[in-house]
């Protein structure tokens, strides 16, 4: 391709503006569908779309019958249009943390459900980060480990909370939280009803188990390796619901099932034996672009 076929240089404001027009259409799936989303009429994004493609001497796109499909020459301009805007977004935020009071998101993203005592210590450690920058704009979620350690990498979050069994290069770690993980049982389970004293190995592998659904540490490995693992579930929520249909034993930290325990619809298995630490670490990439945010999350982490 010659350099006679690009948007000449430097890309004006109007190329951004129809740029951002052919990203929206793709998003929509076409002309039509994009109307309610851009605010302009059909016969309006046709003209806009023949005069990018026109200005990149590219055909993008094909529209007729057979409706709204990208040519691959379209499918490469638009990957190229998110990696445009999400490297004009990223200078926004960067100019933003040269401000001396820090402003804009702070995310946070979590990998499992809070109970009441974590639920606690975030909620303090969020009160502390607001009293210290109140005019930012905190983002608290949820998502799987994976995307949070790509969003880490890729700086679209701050800090994540999740288990670190298997650490990510170009990240670094620190231990927030560490209760035991418990096998449980409930009442409606064979094994409820048999004191501790008359369980063993073998016993407890010939029940159905649940995988925790992520590698764990080498006890936990230990532990599970005991057992007959023939379901999966990675939430507590999830793992807990398996348990109360009587048909699987799985490991869950007390405080998640303390309440049931103590109303007697589930047990501990042989607690003395059969347990293994779960810790949640405070994850941040090693070199982040909003170092000052970061620090400040750590910062009050720590302090708790």
């Amino acid at each position: 391709m010659s350099r006679t076929n690009l948007i000449p240089k430097p890309v004006t404001e109007y190329d951004l503006r129809l740029l951002r027009i052919y990203k929206s259409v793709v998003e929509n799936g076409g002309f039509s569908a994009a109307e309610a989303d851009l605010g302009i009429t059909r016969s309006t994004i046709s003209v806009h779309m023949g005069n990018l493609e026109s200005r990149m001497k590219l055909k993008l796109c094909l529209r007729g019958r057979g409706g709204f499909t990208l040519t691959e020459v379209g499918q490469t301009v638009y990957h190229a249009c998110i990696d445009l805007f999400d490297s004009l977004n990223d200078f926004s935020l960067l100019v933003r943390t040269l401000n001396s009071e820090l402003s804009g998101e702070l995310v946070i993203l979590c990998a499992d459900q809070l109970d009441w005592a974590k639920q606690r210590k975030l909620a303090e450690v969020i009160k502390q980060i607001h009293q210290q920058a109140p005019k930012l704009q905190l983002v608290l979620d949820g998502d799987s480990i994976q995307n949070i350690e790509k969003s880490l990498l890729r700086d679209k979050a701050h800090v994540g909370l999740f288990p670190n069994y298997k650490q990510v290069d170009g990240l670094e770690y620190s231990q927030v939280f560490s209760e035991p993980m418990y096998l449980c049982c409930a009442k409606e389970h064979p094994l409820y009803q048999i004191e501790d004293k008359q369980i063993d190995e073998a016993l407890l592998a010939s029940y159905s188990a649940i995988h925790p659904g992520l590698d764990v540490d080498q006890a936990g490995r230990a532990q599970l390796q005991k057992l007959k693992l023939e379901a999966r579930a990675y939430q507590f929520d999830t793992r807990k619901t398996l348990i109360l249909s009587g048909l699987y034993i799985g490991y869950l930290p007390l405080s998640y099932v303390e309440r049931e325990v103590q109303q007697g619809d589930i047990r501990l298995i042989c607690a003395q034996s059969c347990h293994y630490d779960f810790t949640l670490s405070l994850a941040s990439k090693k070199t982040p672009r909003e170092q000052a945010k970061v620090a400040l999350i750590k910062e009050a982490f720590m302090s708790y």
